[in-house]
């Protein structure tokens, strides 16, 4: 496939409330030893064209971002990144465009309408289209 054509997704928690973001594997069970920070992302950017970051702690359950992870992400990432995890709204779209100086794209799932949640899908892509 190549590094160009590669997404490399990277699903992460905290060890400890407020510490550091680790890479886990496993269904999310198992810690590895690699941080979410600029040094790992910079040296997996050569691996890659762009990374899918998953917020495990607030996946699929419509709580919020991670907002410290947004910020890292929107700070230190080399290339085009995606965050998951959380968005219930609007404004938790516009939060992750403001934590993160407008350089992390978010993806919104259970929150839909059209999946059973309360985000509207058609306010969601006008919304988008307003970010162009």
């Amino acid at each position: 496939v190549g590094p160009r054509r590669l997404v490399l997704d990277l699903s992460c928690r905290r060890r400890a409330p407020g510490g550091p973001f680790y890479v886990v594997t496993d269904r999310w069970q198992k810690f590895t030893d690699l941080t979410v920070d600029g040094t790992t992302l910079r040296r997996l950017a050569a691996s890659c064209a762009e990374f899918l970051v998953h917020a495990v702690d607030v996946e699929g359950k419509q709580s919020g971002v991670e907002r410290e992870l947004v910020e890292v992400l929107g700070r230190e990432s080399p290339l085009p990144v995606t965050y998951a995890g959380g968005a219930r709204s609007l404004e938790d779209l516009d939060l992750v465009a403001q934590l993160s100086c407008g350089r992390v794209d978010v993806t919104v799932g259970s929150a839909l309408d059209i999946f059973g949640g309360g985000l509207s899908f058609d306010a969601t892509v006008a919304w988008d289209g307003r970010q162009r």
